[in-house]
């Protein structure tokens, strides 16, 4: 379609030839009629104002096809929003924090059937990720890696072993310190198998993770936690010094 500049100077040509008394050399066409306003000019300004409306709205459009398509490129193979709706991360996870995940920094994904076109690197210890729920794929969790493959774990009244050492986390919590229950506080030795992860909650006594449900498929795992874009406890307590924070 004719760019919108063009028209508004055809749109200025015909209102310049329909005002009586102007001397032809003012007028931008060459065949300016100066005389009085007619029928043909009248019909001929209105065609242009719709094209030009045409134009405006198509141009707005564009914008917005484009806006859109990027939107989907970006939460597709990039970045995603998830938001914290549980308590299994206190503290380092606030129900109610907003989060970035990067989606590219474990690959590069086919969006039909989760396959990699491209491998980035492999999840590391301590990365914190989200990922599909094993036991509902439509479900997304969100848990720290305690054990990448060949990995040996052990949970000995609540204190993490890996490969026979201790794992000192300060970033964990119990809410029932001196209560100690099987499969929750003591199990294992196990060992991680190929392309499995072990994820642990860090609110360690209220969490449904690995100790429950199994290893974690690689395929399975969405992006890594970034960092806080929005944090609030309701519509009035927002917490300003969480916004921007990095996942870690």
């Amino acid at each position: 379609p004719p760019s919108r500049e063009a028209l508004f100077f055809h749109l200025s040509a015909l209102r310049t030839r329909r005002r009586p008394g102007l001397a032809r050399e003012s007028s931008p066409l060459p065949d300016a009629d100066t005389s009085l306003w007619t029928p043909s000019l009248m019909n001929e300004e209105l065609s242009l104002l719709q094209r030009l409306r045409q134009n405006v709205i198509w141009e707005y459009a564009e914008a917005l096809l484009w806006a859109v398509a990027l939107a989907l490129i970006l939460t597709t193979f990039v970045v995603q929003a998830f938001k914290i709706p549980s308590g299994s991360m206190l503290e380092t996870l606030q129900i109610g924090d907003h989060l970035l995940v990067n989606k590219f920094i474990y690959g590069l994904r086919n969006p039909f059937n989760d396959d990699y076109l491209i491998r980035g690197r492999e999840p590391q210890v301590g990365d914190i990720i989200v990922f599909r729920y094993p036991k509902d794929r439509s479900l997304d969790y969100i848990k720290r890696i305690a054990g990448v493959p060949g990995d040996t774990l052990e949970m000995r009244n609540k204190v993490l072993y890996r490969n026979g050492v201790a794992v000192q986390e300060p970033y964990t919590q119990h809410s029932q310190p001196l209560i100690m229950i099987p499969g929750r506080d003591n199990w294992g030795p196990i060992t991680v198998p190929e392309d499995k992860f072990f994820a642990l909650g860090d609110n360690r006594d209220d969490s449904s993770d690995s100790r429950f449900w199994g290893f974690l498929d690689r395929k399975d795992i969405r992006g890594l936690a970034w960092r806080i874009y929005w944090s609030a406890d309701g519509l009035t307590n927002i917490r300003l010094n969480r916004i921007g924070k990095l996942v870690e």
